[in-house]
């Protein structure tokens, strides 16, 4: 090479740190105060599901859906992220791809800095009209009775009820695919058609549940991990970054 010419580095191929896919529950958000949806001392405890987390309950009593979600989307905007949402982001601040796929309605994972969430049930913190579920909108404050949309239709919190479609499902199925490790942080893996999503994973994709209660809850081939979110994922990404790997020891 002359002196003066630039080096031909076309051989070099830049190194791509592998695909973290993450399917978190409600046992990542528990740690941040946010009450899991069957705990007894939440606000579920005195509202029926059926009453308040579906259409036909908002139909019947609108005002009082709307006044439940007010009441979580206050708690949730108190709420802060904690370990693991922050390990999280920083696994994908050092350079890897992670993909984070969630039944959480909060907002934790962004406020964490991640950048790549898919909420697979909704956000808490957007409304959305009740005749045409395209229209949403951001929202800082509560939704009340006569606050409507673009079309004139009462606006509802932009969330999944039961009885719903799951309209970000596909993308969510593709995501896990895609995935070189799969991680499945606090849910009980109970919730159709969520709780399918590792059928997706490729057979030989390694994967891990971390949970205090994974021993029973982990399907076959999953590496339980018994311990809380908080302890659990920051020490995964804690050798994962060292490694620069999803090799575990």
């Amino acid at each position: 090479m002359l002196a003066g010419e630039p080096a031909d580095n076309s051989h070099l191929q830049a190194v791509t740190l592998p695909h973290l896919v993450v399917f978190t529950g409600s046992g990542i958000s528990v740690e941040s105060g946010i009450k899991t949806f069957r705990a007894s001392d939440g606000l579920w405890e005195e509202h029926p599901v059926e009453k308040v987390a579906t259409f036909d309950g908002f139909r019947d009593d609108p005002e009082r859906v709307l006044d439940f979600y007010n009441q979580r989307r206050e708690q949730i905007r108190r709420a802060r992220p904690n370990a693991a949402h922050k390990a999280l982001a920083a696994l994908e601040q050092d350079g890897f791809t992670v993909s984070i796929i969630t039944q959480n309605i909060d907002d934790l994972h962004e406020r964490a800095g991640s950048k790549n969430v898919l909420h697979l049930h909704g956000e808490i913190l957007k409304a959305r009209s009740s005749v045409d579920a395209r229209l949403r909108y951001p929202i800082k404050g509560d939704i009340r009775l006569g606050d409507v949309c673009d079309k004139g239709s009462q606006l509802r919190p932009d969330v999944v009820w039961f009885g719903e479609s799951v309209p970000l499902f596909d993308q969510a199925c593709t995501l896990a695919s895609q995935a070189d490790f799969f991680l499945v942080v606090g849910t009980s893996l109970a919730v159709m058609p969520a709780a399918s999503l590792l059928s997706y994973v490729g057979v030989d994709t390694p994967c891990a549940l971390v949970d205090p209660d994974a021993d029973s809850l982990t399907p076959p081939g999953v590496l339980a991990i018994n311990t809380t979110a908080g302890e659990g994922v920051p020490a995964l990404v804690h050798q994962w970054r060292r490694q620069r790997s999803f090799a575990l020891d």
